[in-house]
């Protein structure tokens, strides 16, 4: 399918991109002021009523999928949306935490923290969800990445992730994207990590789509609504850093 792409073929792209596209690079008309007007509140406002509703719904789950009725009921897409979408946060908050020290721009360095604070708390609803379900919560895997995490209960003490793992989910990144994109800094780092972000985004975006279409759990449906609204809006907003239209 085409949003699976091999590990080889993504990290050439990426590569040329960041080869290619300085000469675009707009990030330095974006000044000092930590991104665009609409984007500060892309996440805070839907992720947290979706978070807060999918935290309430959690406590009354069943560990037989879809035995329960009305607004409580689930199915397996539910689990696999949750069980998906658990590691794929991961990786976007392992991607945010590396930009605090090699950044050379206030506007990503904003938008990361904005993903941070936005994925970091839908994690810890998402775990609730399976132990409340009886089901199976992705762990993370050590890798030979070096980057540290601190967080809620959802990446506390996350060494690293075995991004071979997951490769094959939409958007996610290979082991040589993320170590690639650890070893760089600096306008580099930003058009790197801005470009692997909208890609995330998207594979994000897809997952949620899925959920939306095939789920029954009603908290993980307005999730997966809040995430393509929310995620929808910063690919927009890193794509007119990236200088396209």
């Amino acid at each position: 399918m085409n949003h699976i792409r091999t590990r080889t073929t993504r990290t050439r792209r990426t590569a040329l991109v960041v080869a290619t596209a300085a000469a675009a690079f707009v990030l330095a008309a974006c000044g000092g002021d930590g991104g665009n007007d609409d984007g500060g509140s892309a996440h805070e406002g839907p992720h947290g009523s979706a978070s807060a509703s999918a935290e309430t719904g959690s406590t009354t789950g069943s560990s037989t999928t879809g035995s329960e009725s009305g607004e409580n009921a689930h199915n397996a897409q539910d689990v696999a949306f949750a069980q998906g979408m658990i590691p794929h946060h991961r990786q976007a908050l392992e991607m945010a935490r590396l930009a605090a020290d090699r950044s050379a721009s206030a506007a990503v360095e904003d938008l990361a923290a904005r993903i941070e604070k936005a994925q970091d708390p839908e994690i810890t609803t998402m775990t609730g969800w399976l132990t409340a379900w009886g089901e199976d919560v992705p762990e993370p895997a050590p890798s030979n990445t070096s980057t540290g995490s601190t967080g809620s209960t959802g990446t506390e003490s996350m060494p690293g992730m075995d991004h071979s793992a997951h490769s094959g989910m939409p958007g996610m990144m290979g082991g040589q994207d993320m170590a690639e994109l650890e070893r760089a800094s600096g306008r580099a780092f930003d058009t790197m990590f801005l470009t692997m972000m909208v890609e995330h985004h998207e594979g994000a975006v897809e997952m949620a789509g899925t959920e939306k279409a095939k789920g029954r759990y009603a908290p993980a449906k307005a999730l997966a609504d809040d995430i393509i609204t929310a995620q929808n809006a910063e690919i927009t907003e890193m794509n007119k850093l990236l200088g396209k239209k």
